[in-house]
């Protein structure tokens, strides 16, 4: 019979990584926001990258559409030059080159035989055992005193590796006639993929969810997935 915490391990560990993963799951992202943005009357804005070697290109122009429709839906107007702007909208995105992690198994002790394990019963009801009696008694262990996969040299065996990226959108708005800023924003991300086509529309909806937010205020912001959304 495999043991019970192995079994445990083995169902929780992709469940994990499918989390993390974001596949056919919600997208969670830490957003914090400082604000003092002026109540929407029309106000016209322009999107400009915060990496000037952004500009013209292709991807960015993809992102800053997304962006400008979220300020129209809240209320602003796009520019058609920034002459004309009142709000000066920088975007910045990015993923880093991503950590490594490793889960570890615990190894099934019925592969030892009859040596050292447990009998029949679960883990935490039944009697350990070494060579047929009680191994401390006639009382059982109980996780978190004496946890024999914390003791037993053999417990552990099987490991598996993936990586853990960590995207960003950074968003920050300035009037165009003084230059102070209005908004500042940040909405970071963990995943198991760098797929910025996936990450960055997922942060923008994250930056722009109850935006522009109460000032000050980091919060953990759920995303549903696309097929999901209204």
């Amino acid at each position: 019979m495999n043991n019970i915490r192995a079994i445990i391990m083995r169902l929780f560990a992709p469940l994990a990584l499918m989390v993390l993963a974001g596949c056919a799951t919600s997208f969670k992202a830490d957003v914090s926001r400082f604000q003092a943005m002026p109540a929407p009357a029309g106000q016209s804005f322009v999107i400009q990258p915060a990496d000037p070697t952004l500009s013209g290109g292709l991807e960015f122009a993809n992102y800053a559409k997304l962006v400008a429709a979220k300020m129209e839906a809240n209320g602003y107007r796009p520019a058609m030059d920034a002459k004309d702007a009142s709000l000066i909208v920088w975007l910045d995105y990015g993923v880093d080159k991503g950590v490594e992690k490793t889960v570890t198994y615990p190894r099934s002790y019925s592969s030892f035989g009859m040596g050292y394990g447990w009998n029949r019963y679960p883990y935490w009801g039944g009697y350990p055992y070494w060579g047929g009696y009680p191994y401390y008694g006639r009382y059982p262990y109980y996780s978190g005193w004496y946890d024999p996969f914390w003791y037993d040299p053999w417990a552990y065996g099987e490991t598996e590796s993936y990586t853990v990226y960590t995207s960003f959108l950074d968003l920050k708005i300035a009037r165009s006639s003084d230059g102070d800023r209005v908004f500042e924003g940040v909405a970071k991300a963990r995943s198991t993929h760098d797929r910025l086509t996936e990450l960055v529309p997922n942060l923008i909806e994250a930056m722009f969810t109850g935006f522009p937010g109460n000032s000050g205020e980091e919060i953990r912001i759920t995303v549903p997935p696309a097929a999901k959304r209204r």
